[in-house]
């Protein structure tokens, strides 16, 4: 699939939320194929600048050819962790807003040979930068049959994350995206309609491979800190554990906390909180649902920065 052929979820509201500033400076944590960052593009005037990250050696190649094109672009090949020392490298010590649209790029999912889907016969690999570290057939041959229940039943919500740990551990090697789904679909009698065996299996294991829910929390109070009074954030999640990390972190930072009952003052900016929320979660709309079905289960969230402390 190209650049072309790529949706974008919730384009038109993601850019809408950011507010963005003719002239501002802002951040793609999450490039894919470019559908968010060049949306963003036609808002900036020639003075605004857009930083984009990306893990995929693939998409960093689309970022590329596209900041060949406009200079207002910067390529981090990089996932979103290393945002703070990215901007920091860059001589940028505040951002208009940040985009984040987490988990995997149609192009991901729909690459065989990436190993993400039980669709298609191919190597076990799973890693969003398949140039380095462990692919996902490498950690399932080594770890530990405790290991991999954890992993299966935290990230991937699975409720038979026993039986398949069991499973995987008497059936090794596991070398394949087909090996890994033929043992959840015979060690799964019973799943939810409409949904494969296999499909919360393959997303444990992805996001403890990518160490996607950890970055996750590690970037928030990294943006926090980098946005302007004014500025936005925007994440795009598409499952409960990240739309979880979002909720809970933007409602920690917008709630006023309680001063010490020794404190005296009542020094309303001590009071501020760093965040305020923008609006309630956003949802696609049926007609972006019916075409694009990936587009189902996302939730868009936005805070604001205030002039509060963090």
């Amino acid at each position: 699939m190209s650049e072309q052929e790529h949706i974008s979820v919730l384009l038109n509201e993601a850019i809408n939320a950011l507010n963005i500033k003719p002239d501002g400076v802002y951040v793609d944590g999450t490039f894919g194929r470019g559908g968010h960052s060049r949306a963003i593009l036609e808002k900036l005037n020639e003075n605004g600048r857009l930083i984009v990250f990306d893990k995929d050696p693939q998409a960093i190649e689309i970022a590329q050819q596209l900041a060949q094109k406009d200079k207002r672009v910067t390529v981090i090949h990089n996932g979103f962790v290393a945002f703070q020392v990215a901007l920091t490298a860059l001589n940028i010590n505040e951002i208009d807003g940040a985009l984040f649209d987490l988990g995997l790029s149609s192009p991901q999912l729909d690459n065989a040979e990436r190993g993400f889907s039980f669709r298609y016969d191919a190597p076990l690999d799973m890693r969003m930068n398949n140039a380095t570290g462990q692919t996902a057939a490498e950690w399932l041959n080594t770890a530990d049959e405790q290991e991999i229940a954890q992993v299966i039943r935290d990230y991937g919500e699975e409720k038979f994350y026993r039986r398949i740990a069991a499973k995987i551990v008497a059936s090794r090697p596991v070398r394949t995206t087909v090996d890994l789904a033929n043992i959840c679909r015979a060690t799964i009698t019973k799943h939810e309609k409409g949904q494969h065996p296999a499909t919360r299996t393959f997303q444990g294991v992805r996001i403890f491979i990518n160490g996607e829910l950890t970055e996750l929390s590690a970037v928030l109070p990294q943006v926090v800190g980098c946005l302007k009074t004014g500025g936005r954030l925007a994440v795009i999640a598409f499952h409960s554990l990240e739309d979880r990390i979002v909720k809970q972190f933007i409602k920690q930072q917008s709630t006023v906390k309680p001063l010490p009952k020794w404190v005296m003052t009542q020094d309303k900016e001590l009071e501020k909180p760093p965040l305020k929320i923008v609006g309630k979660a956003i949802r696609p709309l049926d007609a972006e649902v019916q075409n694009n079905p990936r587009a189902r289960s996302a939730v868009l969230r936005v805070a604001e920065r205030t002039d509060g402390k963090l």
